[in-house]
């Protein structure tokens, strides 16, 4: 008898429990706290970001400039491009905004062939580098 009333108080708790956190309204799945709609447009916004910012990289990796560069540092440029899709995201918009702005700065004039090659072997550096340790 007593093992009775002990199961049906334990098969009672838990009813109550399972009820309990049923209607807790953290638990329902109607109540997002941000809209599958917003998720989609911050997700294709990243996307277009990072293309962006791999097209930059890219036409950087591409210029004359560039390439003599890669050429007299031994580096293969095919492998350096591949290299920017292993990046991460935030690696590639770090990466974008130094190749901006280094372009910014030659294009005003305050900054030589050389130094634009020595920003470019830096930034190729860091690219495998950061490949390399991954």
């Amino acid at each position: 008898m007593l093992t009775l009333k002990r199961h049906s108080a334990l098969v009672a708790m838990a009813c109550i429990l399972f009820t309990l956190l049923a209607a807790h309204p953290i638990l329902r799945a109607q109540d997002h706290v941000v809209s599958p709609a917003d998720l989609r447009r911050e997700a294709v916004a990243a996307t277009t970001a990072r293309q962006q910012n791999v097209a930059t990289i890219t036409r950087f990796l591409s210029s004359p400039q560039a390439k003599q560069a890669l050429k007299d540092a031994r580096v293969n440029p095919t492998e350096v491009k591949s290299a920017v899709a292993n990046l991460s995201d935030e690696e590639v918009a770090q990466l974008a905004s130094r190749v901006n702005k280094a372009q910014a700065d030659f294009a005003a004039g305050n900054m030589s062939d050389r130094d634009l090659i020595l920003i470019l072997l830096a930034v190729v550096v860091l690219i495998l580098v950061i490949v390399a340790v991954r």
